[in-house]
């Protein structure tokens, strides 16, 4: 915003800064978020549901996809969880069923990101 500070309260802005945005909206493809699971590190189960369940070898990543939204939730469509260690607590978290695939994917990229194999 463009402000004309000529008096005190009076503010003045420009139509480029009154610009509308377009988001991105839509569950858009799941493929893009479970593409980036490969054979040798993860387990992929599709259950009677069509829900998506998807576990690293060791068990600590978890990855749940909901199309029709979890059973037992308001809409939760994506469950991402990392268990922690004795030491450190691990994290979880989640999307609703129409959160873009490109978001989720997103933050599935980062979560992979920073895991090391030991």
């Amino acid at each position: 915003m463009v402000c004309d500070c000529g008096a005190p309260g009076e503010f003045s802005t420009t139509v480029e800064a009154l610009r509308l945005r377009e988001w991105l909206l839509g569950p858009g493809q799941a493929t893009l978020v479970m593409d980036q699971f490969s054979a040798d590190d993860f387990h992929l189960v599709v259950d009677d549901r069509a829900d998506v369940h998807v576990n690293s070898k060791d068990g600590r990543f978890y990855l749940g996809w909901f199309p029709l939204g979890r059973p037992g939730t308001d809409g939760e469509g994506w469950k991402i969880a990392v268990t922690g260690t004795a030491k450190v607590r691990g994290y979880q978290m989640s999307f609703d069923t129409e959160t873009p695939a490109d978001v989720v994917a997103a933050a599935v990229a980062r979560v992979l990101e920073t895991s090391q194999q030991l």
